[in-house]
């Protein structure tokens, strides 16, 4: 059973569910109260009211004392009882609550009062009127048709969408509760109505950070009407500005005014979107790509010289040359890599073009299979395990991959021209191994001096030096470097003899112990170069200098390939992970030419710069995306927001925020990538040396359409997947969404870093991005800018000026910047989009700083400093430390307090804040700094060169990072994950007005418990894991890595730049609107606006008394503040009359005034001027009854940094009304000579 009781009152609903929730006899009701959000101080949050409906909703709560917000406009499943605990006062209230009881058998009861028939009498009107109803609507006992409703209409084309008059007031109340809104403001629309000739007119004001500040409705017979037609123009307005919807709705990015309906999976699913991994196929360089000739012919290539530079250069590198069909391209030869070695050893290797060179069919044949023996010996050596290797079958010659040679060249006099080593190729193909056995003939017969006894025969030391052996004991290759004859078996070692050892360690007799042992050393394990492993090496400088040789006996010797060298085989341990990145560079300038043939600003970045952009953290190579993906990313928040900010005037900070994110999202960047096949230039993947496929070793995993699935199965944990690495006939690898998206922004920071912004805007435009604006957009917000400057007596320009150190050509956006939406006495804006832009073009030069001045720092510590520098509690410090507060301009007491106690904690000592509690840092402080930065951006043309002068000098004590505080939750989330331990986090419970959150840790069982209590519950959640962190501290348990402190000591401070900006600000130029108003109060300049009635110049005919709510005395600056309005308000926005919309965009009204009352007029000026309506009294109602004579008075409220209250009384009159215009004529009057008014040159 559900219940609900209809009440007038918020207190009478508070305490009634205090009374029955409080009862024991009635226990089995679960009682709630339910009010409006409008209600003042005794309102309730939207939240809380989708919380409470959504109890009401489940049965958790079955008893529901509610308001008139109950009565219509919520989801409110039907019940089975509704109380009218008080009458409703209208037949609509009746009927709105009596359709909460619409279930069967449900029960509709009121409340009367004993003995009261006036309640009684009401109640059965009602009734009565109900049966009416019912009635006319079941048997249509009227045939009266309305065939026409005079009720205008707006509809949108493309949608369908319409509004009517009838409906635009609520929608206009939706998009006000939609604007952002904090603790110390709500926006809400402001109606002014004004009795004209024509009828009533009404003022529509919105709150300062809407579209647009205020319209005016046509002249109509009510207030009603004169109300829905401003809400149906306003809406209007809104729809064409972009503010609402082309369905009429409120656009994204709004305050969230209802408790979430979205399921939480929902989000979940979303946030797991991004790091779905996809199978791409990845890019193989067209110029590498298998050759369209035939191996078995003759054929020209280019030929490329293979320079490796060991570093210390104690090592031999056999000399090598790459050879292509097609020349590569210019950029290519520019590469330089680093292969690094183990024991911290560095080859630097690079490639020169040498020329042409061409091939016989002969040397093709030698040159193929010398390829496919060097790739077996690296890469699958144990086929050499037996005494037979095939060279040169049909199947390893497959080009379906690359194609390229790489042979050894020689010279054969130093500076000679470089020539294949022919001898060399053929040496190591006439090895024994590679002849058939059937018709190898005997081995050479022994001779001492001249040869050995290997295993399998006897050959001469000639051909054995500079050889590959195995041993088969062993198993092991090796590289014989020479013959040691000073030693054999009979040889001392650790205190016995070689044989023995042999004997006795490996079961081997030794049976030919007078032959010298060899010197030989061991075949490496090919390894990825290409990954920096200095920081791995733990050997001593001394260590890396030495080369391991081991001795071993002959007879115990296989011998497989003559002719290769150590050195040879230490040339080709370094080709594979040179030609991955040779590989890799090229598909990077594939990716430049394709930018290049849209726009020409693609020539200015390197292909080396669009490799590393394009090169993931998973690569393990030097070089990564992170670091320029930081920077495009704050880079492409700055630029898009701007074009948001500029292109979009109808759209609040939230719909800005929303726009935005709509743009830079993961999601959109992924759809852009894919558009623009990026994905396939991606590299993501470690280099595998066993993956490595060139001519003569093919890759022998075919894919295609009926088999990928089976070779690429999906698995959500990429670390189980089998076949993660597996490198198919298609080079498919998986790819994350979420890199994809970030390839868009790390191509986007490579262009900053190395072409500029203008650059960075081309690729912003091939992407799909648009960021581009007209110069008379910018000239539009300037000019808009001006409606502020009516507060220009609020706040020291000049002062503010010399403070941040910028001198303002539109004084107006330095104003708004300093506007809190609480105030709304002017007719232009405040500051919230002027932070959102100041935000975004912070971040950027935040990240620009330390990128610049820290060029060592990793990625995720440059978004740790950033977080650290760029936030609201930083921005709000700045702002108490420059004094920038003191010049908010607001109307609020409660904001008031809140920054006064914010200040003085701020301003306390070392000493005296560890005994304080820290305030609630008001976000107002904060915005504050950005909104400054925003204005200074808008009034010097997007030049980014002032803002970057500015944010050094605002934020010099952050940039010092000399008091780093990091979110204790989150230093508490990683100690505990480093050290193993189990954090709990038990919701917070609320006792008194405070939340008391408790933090707790388990170190192996044993348990570390820390609560605090606070008005906000994330604060007091703060405090209790810096609580628990120094418990844990005080235990030894520390941070495995290093802390941000020590990484910024030892790390490498540069001077900061800016970074890319190469872009031509906009040309400004000074405001007129600012010279033109101190003509007008020096008088130079006179209104034209004047009145029909000439009393108004008559001054002995008016009483006048002006009191100021201040120091008791009018002073001029008082009695001018807001005199901007005084005529550049009024003129604009002046009633519309027949006509006037024209007149309006021109200033000027001249003859439409005359037609005007002082009365309606007087209305009007302080509708404009944001003033109290004017409050007339009847004073004085003297003489006989036949000729009565009235005295009137009016007081009009001149609001300002003091309020000063005018009163003027008007002559006796016959009539009210008259003496009512005569008061209004001479408040007119005074108000002219105290420049609210132009004084009149002449008058009709």
């Amino acid at each position: 059973m559900k219940c609900i009781v209809f009440v007038k009152r918020i207190i009478v609903a508070r305490v009634v569910a205090h009374i029955l929730q409080n009862l024991k006899c009635l226990d089995f009701w679960k009682c709630e109260f339910l009010v409006g959000c409008h209600s003042g101080l005794e309102n309730m949050s939207r939240n809380k009211m989708g919380s409470i409906i959504e109890k009401f909703s489940s049965g958790e709560v079955n008893l529901l004392v509610a308001t008139n917000v109950g009565e219509e406009g919520l989801d409110i499943q039907t019940c089975c009882l509704v109380v009218r605990f008080d009458l409703p006062e209208t037949v609509s209230s009746f009927i709105q609550s009596r359709g909460r009881a619409r279930m069967n058998k449900s029960k509709y009861i009121f409340l009367l009062e004993r003995g009261n028939q006036s309640h009684e009498k009401l109640v059965g009107d009602y009734i009565t009127g109900e049966s009416i109803m019912d009635k006319e609507i079941n048997w249509r006992s009227s045939n009266d048709m309305f065939d026409c409703l005079e009720e205008n209409i707006y509809r949108v084309n493309d949608t369908g969408a319409s509004i009517s008059t009838a409906y635009s007031v609520s929608l206009l109340h939706c998009y006000c509760d939609n604007l952002p809104r904090d603790m110390f403001f709500i926006p809400s629309p402001a109606f002014f109505y004004v009795d004209d000739v024509e009828g009533v007119v009404c003022r529509l004001i919105l709150p300062p950070n809407a579209a647009f500040r205020q319209v005016n409705s046509q002249p109509c017979p009510s207030k009603d009407e004169a109300k829905r037609d401003a809400c149906l123009k306003a809406c209007i307005r809104l729809h064409e500005l972009g503010a609402l919807t082309d369905f009429l709705l409120p656009g994204q990015g709004s305050r969230k005014t209802k408790v979430s309906t979205i399921d939480i999976s929902e989000i979940n699913k979303a946030e797991d979107e991004s790091f779905r991994e996809e199978l791409h196929e990845m890019l193989i360089p067209a110029i590498l790509r298998p050759s369209r000739y035939k191996l078995d012919c003759s054929l020209n290539l280019h030929f490329y010289y293979i320079e490796f530079i060991p570093k210390p250069a104690d090592r031999q590198y056999q000399m090598f040359g790459l050879f292509v069909i097609d020349a590569l391209p210019k950029e290519a030869e520019k590469l330089d890599v680093e292969l690094h070695l183990a024991h911290a050893r560095i080859v630097k290797a690079g490639i020169e073009y040498l020329g042409m060179i061409t091939f016989n069919k002969e040397e093709m044949m030698l040159a193929r299979n010398f390829q496919e023996m060097c790739l077996k010996v690296l890469l699958d050596r144990s086929e050499f395990t037996s005494s037979y290797v095939m060279l040169g079958n049909d199947a390893a010659l497959q080009m379906d991959s690359t194609f390229y040679l790489l042979l050894p060249i020689k010279q054969k006099f130093y500076g000679d021209k470089f020539m294949i080593d022919w001898p060399a190729v053929k040496r190591c193909l006439s090895s024994p191994v590679f002849q058939d056995p059937r018709g190898l003939s005997l081995h050479d017969s022994y001779l001492p001096n001249e040869s050995l006894k290997l295993l399998d025969g006897t050959y001469s030391k000639a051909d054995v030096i500079g050889s590959l052996v195995f041993t088969p004991h062993t198993k092991l290759f090796f590289f014989v470097d020479v013959i040691l004859d000073e030693v054999n078996a009979k040889s001392e070692f650790n205190g016995a003899t070689y044989a023995e050892y042999f004997k006795e360690g490996c079961h081997i007799e030794l049976s030919h112990p007078e032959q010298p042992f060899l010197k030989a050393k061991q075949l490496f394990n090919l390894r990825n170069l290409l990954h920096n492993r200095q920081l791995e090496s733990t050997e001593s400088e001394g260590h890396e200098l030495m080369e391991h040789f081991v001795k071993l006996p002959p007879e115990l010797c296989s011998l497989k390939i003559t002719g290769f060298s150590k050195y040879m085989g230490s040339s080709l341990s370094l080709l594979p992970s040179l030609m991955c990145r040779l590989e890799n560079l090229l598909v990077a300038i594939e990716l430049k030419d394709l930018m290049l043939s849209y726009f020409p600003e693609a020539s200015q970045i390197s292909a080396s710069g669009i490799l590393e952009a394009l090169t993931t953290e998973r690569c393990l190579e030097r070089i990564s995306l992170e670091r320029f993906e930081v920077l495009g990313d704050a880079f492409l928040k700055y630029v898009v927001g701007r074009h948001s900010f500029i292109s979009y005037e109808g759209l609040d900070e939230g719909q800005l925020t929303r726009r935005r994110s709509d743009i830079v999202n993961n999601s959109n960047l992924y759809d852009l990538s894919i558009r623009r096949n990026l994905q396939v230039y991606i590299r993501d993947q470690q280099f595998e040396p066993t993956q490595f496929f060139a001519l003569g070793r093919p890759c022998k995993v075919v894919c295609n359409p009926e088999t990928e699935a089976s070779l690429h199965p999906k698995n959500i944990d990429p670390d189980k997947q089998e076949n993660c690495n597996l490198r198919c006939t298609k080079s498919h690898h998986w790819l994350h969404r979420k890199t994809i998206a970030d390839v868009v922004e790390s191509l986007l920071g490579a262009f900053i870093v190395e072409s500029g912004f203008k650059a960075a805007f081309a690729f912003l435009h091939w992407i799909g991005i648009k960021v581009n604006f007209k110069d008379s957009d910018l000239y539009t917000v300037l000019d808009a800018s001006s409606a502020n400057l009516s507060l220009m007596n609020y706040i020291n320009i000049s002062e503010l000026e010399e403070l941040i150190g910028y001198k303002f050509k539109h004084k107006g956006l330095l104003i708004q910047a300093f506007v809190h939406p609480s105030f709304n006495k002017h007719s232009g804006g405040c500051y919230q989009r002027m932070e959102f832009l100041g935000d975004a073009v912070l971040e950027y030069l935040m990240t620009s700083y330390l990128y610049s001045a820290y060029p060592d720092l990793k990625p995720g510590h440059i978004t740790d400093l950033k977080s650290l520098a760029v936030n609201n509690n930083s921005f709000a410090y700045v702002a108490i430390k420059k004094s920038m507060h003191k010049y908010l301009i607001k109307d609020s007491k409660y904001l008031m307090a809140a920054v006064n106690k914010f200040e003085n904690y701020v301003n306390l000592s070392n000493s005296e804040k560890d005994f304080s509690e820290e305030p609630a840092c008001p976000k107002v402080l904060g915005d504050i700094v950005e909104s400054c930065v925003g204005a200074v951006l808008l009034d010097s043309g997007f030049n980014l060169n002032h803002v970057w002068k500015l944010m050094l000098m605002l934020l010099q004590p952050i940039l010092s990072f000399c008091d780093m505080h990091i979110n204790p939750m989150r230093e508490l989330h990683e100690l505990c994950q480093c050290n193993g331990f189990e954090l709990g986090l038990p919701k917070p419970t609320k006792a008194d007005g405070e939340f008391h959150v408790k933090v707790e840790v388990n170190i192996n069982g044993k348990m570390i418990s820390c609560t605090t209590a606070n008005r906000n519950s994330k604060d007091a959640r703060k405090l209790a894991a810096q609580d628990a962190l120094s418990k844990l501290k005080n235990y030894g348990y520390k941070h495995k890595r290093k802390s941000l402190e020590e990484i910024l000591r030892v790390a490498t401070k540069k001077e900061s730049e800016l970074i890319g900006y190469d872009e031509e600000p906009i040309k400004v130029e000074d405001d007129i609107s600012i010279e033109t108003k101190n003509l007008k109060e020096n008088g130079k300049i006179e209104g034209n606006i004047f009145f029909q009635n000439n009393e108004a110049s008559s001054i002995g005919r008016y009483e006048t008394s002006i009191q100021s709510t201040g120091d008791g005395k009018v002073d001029k600056n008082d009695a001018n503040d807001g005199r901007m309005n005084k005529s550049n308000v009024v003129t604009q926005n002046g009633c519309l009359l027949r006509g006037a919309a024209d007149k309006i965009n021109n200033k000027e009204y001249h003859g439409d005034m005359v037609h005007k009352t002082a009365r309606s007029f007087l209305y009007e000026l302080c509708a404009a001027n944001y003033w109290k309506p004017p409050e007339f009294e009847l004073c004085k109602d003297e003489g006989p009854s036949h000729l009565r004579k009235f005295t009137c008075k009016v007081l009009v409220q001149i609001m300002g940094p003091t309020t000063t209250l005018l009163e003027c009384f008007s002559d006796p009159k016959l009539q009210k009304k008259a003496a009512q215009e005569h008061a209004a004529q001479g408040a007119l009057w005074c108000l002219r000579q105290l420049g609210y008014l132009p004084k009149d040159e002449t008058r009709v």
